[in-house]
């Protein structure tokens, strides 16, 4: 079995292994630059899984940016008040930034 972790960003968990390419809520970096994060909630190098409470200490992802902002689809959300002639529609657009992950340490 090959190295993984977990970590969290923007409110989610992502798994992640060296060498995937995320889409993560987008982080102030350049592209082609490297970000390590140390919000990791479980790492494991194979054989043994360490588990945070709620991070596990001394434990990093390092990312490489590949696009520093991307947006994703855009999500539509109409109301409506019946018989009041009241109606909005509001649209979002969430931006993600791109990264492959170098290295698990």
């Amino acid at each position: 079995m090959e190295a993984y972790a977990v970590l969290e960003t923007g409110g989610k968990q992502v798994l992640v292994r060296a060498g995937d390419t995320i889409e993560i809520e987008k982080i102030s970096a350049n592209e082609g630059e490297e970000v390590a994060l140390g919000t990791v909630l479980a790492v494991s190098d194979g054989t043994t899984l360490k588990v945070g409470a709620p991070y596990v200490e001394g434990a990093k992802v390092v990312l490489t940016v590949v696009a520093p902002v991307k947006k994703g689809e855009k999500v539509v959300n109409f109301k409506m008040k019946r018989r009041k002639g009241d109606r909005r529609t509001v649209g979002h657009r969430q931006q993600y930034t791109v990264a492959t992950v170098k290295e698990i340490a």
